[in-house]
């Protein structure tokens, strides 16, 4: 995929994670759109790592993995910010 795919697909996959862990975080749509797409390649790396497949195109699969790297992004992102 394209940078410009990257980011779209993890624009809408830190929107997806946000939406399951709603809360005051600082930063809205910009740092929800940076956290998106690092929980992309660190649900990529970590699907890979797993043997769970990877983050091949705009799938079911590949969206599950970037939503699920979304949310443990976020959970990061909270623990460092208190």
């Amino acid at each position: 995929m394209g940078i410009l795919s990257w980011i779209v697909f993890g624009l809408i996959a830190g929107v997806v994670a946000k939406f399951f862990m709603p809360g005051k975080d600082g930063g809205g749509f910009i740092v929800t759109t940076l956290l998106g797409i690092v929980g992309a390649i660190v649900g990529g790396f970590i699907g890979t790592r797993l043997g769970w497949g990877s983050i091949t195109g705009f799938n079911l699969h590949s969206f599950g993995l970037a939503v699920g790297g979304g949310l443990v992004v976020l959970v990061v992102h909270r623990l460092l910010r208190r």
